[in-house]
């Protein structure tokens, strides 16, 4: 039921160094609240080289703050302007800033990086606490390896922007799955603002655009990296089991990701091309359209694609990566056991028999809501529902002085 909350402003950053994940789970929240209230806006701040590439609903906009790119080393730098990386984070930061002081969000949400890349957006944190703009920030169901996660936290001092800038944290998942914050010993005052929302479940767009290449009437294994940087073992696993085995139930069609190098790519098309039952794009911004039609999926595992395959309770099979983040392959782990997923293990080496092997059996695997788990599929719904209690309650929730520096 569509209700109204006029005027009301929702201000959404994503620091988007790389990928598609930030971006599209940002996307789908602003879509879900537009639509559940009339009469509120939403601008998203990116760092996303594509955003342009996806189209928004009325009354969401973006602003594209300029792009940086981790390197293998970890270290950042700029993505397309060949200047020093300290002179783009403060572009990014000034810009961050100032956006926030005009726009005025009633609600500002913060995706994944507390204080943003770099700390950038600790000062407008500060300057939005204290005028008594609702905060809050959102965290996908698993971040890393606990160990890890703590270390992180640690060195970017995480643990008292949580306590004194933020009112409410959004775990986008279910506790089922695993508590961040309990794992990296959060004192009790942080989780006590904790709330596990469900997955973000998604829709099929009301307008589809298509562009497969194949024949979608007829059954297919969907084959996707999401953003694709990183996806080359799969796709390499996935090649050499269509390229050894000409009985597998279902043609494939693989999407390469917008950020597969175009060398890599050029050597799967080549690959491909001397396959009758695989074909191959780069990229579809209505991943949707593809995921409902497909008979069943193989993917890496990362976090909007599983809610994906939960949404439209698809037969998937994972090979999540294990670097730079243990992410996926805890998440694979965790869904297997709920029976979920399959999970093949990289680490143990995709050989071309075990992949052949999940491939023929795929057609008779569970399906993800055979396993019949309470609220899996909440989140939007219950985001919306915060969203608008946070903004109607905020005339009445004096400002906050505390700040960090």
């Amino acid at each position: 039921m569509t209700e109204r909350l006029e005027k009301a402003r929702v201000l959404i950053y994503s620091h988007d160094s790389f990928g598609l994940g930030h971006l599209r789970r940002c996307r789908a929240i602003a879509h879900s609240l537009v639509e559940q209230y009339k009469g509120l806006s939403v601008l998203i701040l990116s760092g996303s080289p594509i955003i342009g590439s996806f189209d928004f609903r009325a009354r969401v906009d973006f602003v594209r703050i300029p792009g940086v790119i981790k390197l293998h080393n970890g270290e950042y730098t700029s993505l397309a302007l060949h200047i020093d990386l300290s002179q783009t984070l403060k572009m990014r930061e000034s810009i961050i800033r100032h956006t926030a002081e005009i726009f005025a969000p009633d609600l500002f949400l913060v995706d994944k990086e507390p204080l943003g890349l770099k700390g950038e957006v600790t000062d407008t944190l500060n300057m939005l606490k204290r005028s008594g703009t609702r905060v809050v920030l959102g965290l996908r169901d698993i971040m890393d390896e606990s160990s890890s996660l703590r270390s992180e936290w640690e060195r970017k001092h995480v643990m008292p922007a949580l306590r004194d800038l933020y009112d409410e944290i959004w775990m986008y998942g279910i506790a089922q799955m695993g508590d961040p914050l309990a794992e990296v010993g959060a004192p009790p005052q942080l989780l006590a603002k904790t709330l596990f929302t469900g997955y973000l479940q998604r829709q099929v767009p009301s307008e589809p655009v298509l562009r497969a290449p194949i024949d979608l009437d007829a059954p297919f294994l969907l084959v996707t990296t999401g953003g694709g940087g990183d996806g080359f073992a799969m796709i390499d696993a996935i090649l050499n089991a269509y390229e050894t085995d000409t009985t597998l139930p279902y043609p494939a069609l693989i999407v390469f990701g917008p950020f597969m190098p175009p060398a890599q790519q050029d050597e799967f098309l080549a690959r491909v091309a001397q396959l009758g039952s695989v074909e191959a794009i780069t990229f579809d911004s209505h991943l949707e359209n593809l995921m409902v039609r497909a008979a069943g999926v193989v993917s890496m595992g990362g976090y909007n694609t599983f809610c994906e395959i939960l949404s439209f309770n698809q037969r998937a099979i994972l090979m999540p990566r294990t670097k730079p983040r243990a992410e996926q392959a805890i998440r694979a782990a965790r869904a297997a056991e709920f029976g979920l997923v399959k999970v093949l293990d990289p680490e143990n080496g995709l050989s071309v028999e075990t992949t052949i092997r999940a491939l023929h059996e795929l057609p008779h695997q569970p399906l993800p809501s055979d396993a019949e788990i309470p609220d899996l599929l909440d989140g939007l719904d219950t985001i919306n529902q915060r969203v608008k209690d946070g903004i109607e309650s905020r005339s009445t929730m004096p400002p906050v002085a505390q700040s960090i520096a």
